[in-house]
């Protein structure tokens, strides 16, 4: 099992920057795909990015390309969004998520344990 606790989120300006980060306790985080969700007031929680267990691949949503970007660092545990760009759309509860059966997973029943989330509010 694993525990994941999200950090950096925050309230920034349309056209700035944030990076989350993901701490994930336990000895066996590289065997973790690692991805991060979001969810807006009202909505359902959608995939916005995502990193294959050893960190050479990863996967985004069409409305994140060129902005945000994920990364791991599998010697400390730590999985990052860094989020450029920002715009009021990406308003929203941030969560990390693990998936212990995906190399790379993109779907939302393919993650095994979740964060709380931290929250991204971007004033326009």
């Amino acid at each position: 099992q694993v525990q994941l606790v999200e950090s950096g989120g925050g309230l920034v300006q349309a056209g700035g920057s944030l990076r989350l980060s993901c701490a994930a306790s336990g000895r066996t985080f590289s065997s973790y795909a690692m991805g991060w969700f979001r969810q807006a007031p009202e909505k359902e929680r959608e995939f916005v990015i995502a990193i294959s267990r050893s960190g050479g691949s990863t996967y985004d949503t069409d409305s994140v390309k060129g902005r945000f970007t994920i990364s791991r660092d599998n010697a400390k545990n730590t999985v990052y969004l860094q989020m450029n760009s920002l715009k009021p759309e990406d308003t929203a509860v941030y969560y990390c998520a693990a998936s212990q059966r995906r190399i790379l997973a993109t779907n939302r029943g393919e993650y095994d344990y979740w964060g709380q989330g931290t929250q991204v509010t971007v004033s326009s």
